[in-house]
């Protein structure tokens, strides 16, 4: 496997190069075309900065061939999206066949083969060949006139931002793919009145491709009375040994039964979802009908094994958990749940306490986790088990999905996560202390405008670019706040989206 990627689990998916020319120019140049595109394939194959497989098509020249080879896309199991290149002109009406049935996410690619001109040597025959300044303009106003989305990076492919752009798209891609065929389990229903985590599971099926499927928390239940005192046995040691214990949870330790039910509501949930096939679930304080704690150590270490979460019933946080998780794979940082709970409204330097009350995904945290047990004081349970621990230092996005009715948005707030100025001794959950951009006041204004969630997938490891691309693909509004977000710009861009959106098609 090329580009150090044996330990990436995306190498097993691709993305398809696809590139256009005419059968005008003869064999022999299409010949030179079709190796130069398998070198162009070969070189972002290649790139660290892809985490896919970059797979070399056969020359595209006529619209037959265009039409079967994007159906073939369609198809595929493992193709996860298509970069097309015009590497000579190619008279765009062949491709609306084609792209009038594609169903995979699409990146234009404006390149050329060589990256430097030979200036002494350039002749036409140099110019009919290399001409995809040409060619690109043509296949650009046609995917501009089909209003076909797509992403368009322009540079040459030895450039490492264009790689790194190009990989970015793919994680995107392969976030997209996921969602087609993610299955989120719901134990139980919604948190009784909350608004924000209710939503239209029909429409987010339609616009996604995941579904939600509901399950009685008394199934769940049954799944867990089913677990061995050897798996349980199994799963605390793996407790020992990856987390510090607190005394009272240690093998000696006055709830050390605590512990050895959490370990079994782990296995049994974690074999539930398995034979199931989600790879992402919600449960509810309010709905614990025979379970004697809240799961807070499984949905954390499910979380860590990429599972994604959702609490009191909230399926859209679980779907978005997942899909982050899966375009962050091979990436440093971390991927979870959050929940802006409290502020700290110092004049000098405000900040938010991003928390739960158990469920933060280790994969964030700054060091070894602690496993600890306190009382949970709301649903009516023995005191759950969950790991304590502040989250890393550094850039990351919070990013929610509301469904406003007549459309889902996305939210997306780039902030900076620092380390908590004093200590928390008496905060017995995990938790993340950040500074919003551009600036408090205003990303709080602009969330609160653009209907934010409380619940919110946090991420360490995938960026907005990324994001933004996922929106694109999903055809899904995004709000984005950053560091040059203004107030006033953002009530204006909700009013336009508002307008843009409503329409049946867009523009």
């Amino acid at each position: 496997m090329s580009g150090g990627r044996t330990s990436n689990a995306l190498a097993e998916l691709e993305v398809w190069f696809l590139t256009g020319s005419q059968t005008l120019y003869g064999d022999v140049i299409l010949r030179q075309v079709a190796e130069d595109s398998r070198q162009l394939a070969a070189t972002l194959d290649d790139s660290s900065s892809i985490p896919v497989r970059i797979v070399s098509r056969p020359v595209l020249t006529e619209p037959g061939e265009i039409r079967r080879q994007i159906l073939a896309a369609n198809s595929s199991d493992t193709c996860v999206g298509v970069i097309a290149w015009m590497h000579t002109f190619s008279p765009a009406k062949m491709w609306i066949g084609g792209l009038s049935v594609l169903q995979k996410p699409l990146l234009h690619l404006h390149t050329q083969f060589n990256r430097n001109l030979p200036w002494q040597q350039i002749d036409m025959e140099y110019m009919n060949l290399h001409q995809s300044a040409h060619g690109d303009r043509e296949f650009g106003h046609l995917l501009t006139r089909l209003q076909i989305a797509r992403k368009t990076v322009a540079g040459h492919v030895s450039d490492p931002v264009v790689a790194e752009r190009i990989g970015t798209w793919s994680r995107a891609a392969c976030g997209w793919h996921e969602s087609q065929s993610l299955c989120v389990a719901r134990f139980g229903d919604n948190m009784r009145d909350v608004a924000v985590t209710e939503g239209d599971k029909v429409e987010a099926q339609i616009r996604f491709g995941f579904s939600v499927r509901g399950y009685g928390v008394g199934d769940l239940a049954e799944a867990v009375r089913e677990v061995t005192q050897p798996q349980v046995d199994d799963l605390v040691s793996e407790y020992e040994h990856s987390y510090d214990l607190v005394p009272e949870l240690q093998a000696s330790g006055e709830r050390r039964a605590s512990l050895e039910e959490a370990a079994r509501i782990e296995a049994g949930l974690r074999s539930f979802l398995d034979d199931r096939g989600c790879k992402a679930f919600t449960d509810t304080f309010e709905d614990l009908h025979g379970l004697p704690q809240l799961p807070g150590i499984a949905a954390q270490r499910l979380m860590a094994d990429g599972f994604g979460f959702g609490a009191e019933g909230d399926w859209k946080s679980a779907a978005l958990v997942r899909i982050l998780k899966v375009m962050a794979t091979g990436l440093p940082g971390g991927t979870s749940l959050m929940e802006d709970y409290t502020y700290d409204l110092a004049p000098d330097k405000p900040r938010v306490l991003g928390a739960h009350m158990l469920e933060i995904c280790p994969s964030i945290a700054d060091g070894r986790p602690s496993c600890e047990i306190h009382p949970l004081a709301i649903g009516g349970r023995d005191d759950p088990v969950r790991l304590v621990f502040n989250a890393a230092a550094g850039p990351a996005v919070v990013l929610g999905l509301v469904d406003l009715g007549s459309r889902f948005r996305l939210i997306a707030n780039e902030v900076d996560v620092v380390s908590p100025p004093q200590e928390l001794p008496k905060l017995p959950v995990a938790r993340a202390v950040w500074e919003p951009r551009p600036d408090f006041t205003t990303a709080l204004e602009a969330w609160l405008v653009a209907g934010g969630p409380h619940h919110t997938a946090f991420t360490a490891a995938v960026g907005v670019e990324a994001i933004a691309d996922l929106s694109a693909i999903a055809g899904v509004e995004l709000v984005s706040i950053d560091g040059r977000t203004r107030p006033r710009e953002v009530e204006r861009e909700l009013h336009w989206n508002r307008a843009y959106y409503g329409l049946p098609q867009g523009l």
